[in-house]
């Protein structure tokens, strides 16, 4: 494995609400919920114009130190929000004893659409960082540490409150060898995995080309939400019947028309917002979360323990022989491993559910995965399932 800094840090409610400062919040059977005096808010939708009032509280974490300096931050969280609520998620740096950068918005989130649209907040960018979509890069600022503020909302006339479950971050410097040559294999094996491939639902993203085209022009564009959806069925945590009724046409699985518009990010118009599909995966009963991986060897040790990972990697045409297309950024879920340790993939871009299932060259994919996204990772699980014992420098 490479020296590569990540660290990554879960809050958990509500044991760890005083372990920050609620405001307005109070422990809940559920997780922190609005308690008996919270405050209030007016929030004007941009994508709708509405203007509505809110009861509102908030959590503040402490601040979580590194131990190195970040050049990205990563939210992602776990909540309820029936109808009428939503969260907003804030981030900012400190490095030593104080802030280094201000606070930035990393999205309004919500299950549903009752109350606000999904969205990421463009626009944010000074000399110390910018916003991208679900993503806080450091361009000017030292970052040594980090900030969240969760801010839960519930419209007056609501019949019940949202509660926060989780909230993490990971924090991580680039990847090494972003102009290095994808040559000799990795360290294959390392992690246990070799000749394990769990049997996870094969399901084509474009199957869906020519039917549903809201929610981030349908099909060709839902690789996100289509691998959640077959790690939801691979755990038996998808959706019931019941909660995508509403898709008619129902068309070839409306279980993916259901987790896109459910994903979908109204601000940059696609359903590949890493944390909204993570917590959207959560509203299933699942434990779900981003973080970014050093290597194919610590994938190997989600696999080894039973848990699918789906990842998210950029290459071009024939850079890794078996995928024969051009991505800035595509999901994909790492079923598994070779004998020889070569990645096992179930590739959503394919005509057809029978070829889903693609085996390709470890050090090209890994290269393709690393220098693409940074590693990036959904780990989505039951609490039933254990996680495999962390690094030192822990990322999950």
């Amino acid at each position: 494995m490479t020296g590569r800094d990540i660290a990554y840090r879960r809050f958990r409610f509500p044991a760890d609400r005083d372990v920050g400062l609620a405001d307005g919040l109070t422990a809940g059977p559920d997780g922190l919920a609005l308690d008996g005096a919270p405050g209030r808010l007016t929030h004007t939708d941009p994508h709708s114009g509405t203007t509505a009032e809110y009861a509102a509280g908030s959590w503040t974490s402490p601040v979580t130190p590194l131990g190195f300096a970040a050049v990205e931050l990563v939210p992602s969280w776990t909540a309820h929000t029936p109808a009428g609520c939503w969260l907003r998620v804030e981030l900012r740096g400190w490095a030593g004893d104080a802030a280094s950068t201000g606070w930035y918005e990393l999205g309004h989130w919500a299950a549903d659409d009752s109350a606000v649209h999904r969205a990421s907040v463009p626009g944010q960018a000074d000399d110390r960082a910018r916003v991208a979509a679900d993503t806080l890069r450091l361009t000017g600022a030292t970052v040594t540490g980090w900030q969240v503020r969760v801010t839960l909302l519930r419209r007056l006339d609501a019949a019940d409150g949202p509660a926060l479950r989780t909230i993490g971050v990971v924090a991580s410097t680039d990847p090494p060898g972003v102009g290095q040559r994808a040559g000799a294999r990795t360290d294959a094996g390392a992690g246990g995995a070799r000749g394990r491939v769990l049997d996870v639902p094969r399901y084509a993203q474009r199957l869906h080309a020519t039917g549903e085209t809201r929610w981030g022009g349908g099909g060709d564009s839902w690789c996100s939400p289509t691998c959640v959806s077959m790690v939801l069925d691979f755990w038996g945590a998808g959706p019931t019947p019941d909660r995508y009724a509403w898709v008619t046409p129902p068309g070839p699985r409306p279980r993916v028309v259901h987790a896109a518009r459910h994903c979908f990010d109204h601000a940059y118009a696609g359903a590949g917002n890493w944390p909204f599909n993570t917590a959207y995966a959560a509203t299933h009963g699942v434990d779900a979360f981003v973080t970014r991986l050093r290597s194919l060897a610590e994938a190997e040790l989600f696999v080894a323990a039973g848990i699918p990972l789906i990842v998210s990697a950029a290459f071009t045409a024939g850079q890794v022989p078996g995928l024969d297309y051009d991505t800035r950024g595509h999901l994909i879920v790492l079923a598994g491993f070779t004998a020889d340790g070569d990645p096992v993939l179930n590739d959503p871009y394919a005509p057809d559910d029978e070829r889903v299932r693609r085996t390709v060259p470890r050090a090209p994919f890994e290269h393709a995965w690393q220098v693409g996204s940074g590693g990036i990772a959904y780990v989505l699980r039951p609490e039933s399932t254990p996680l495999p014992p962390p690094p030192a420098q822990a990322n999950w």
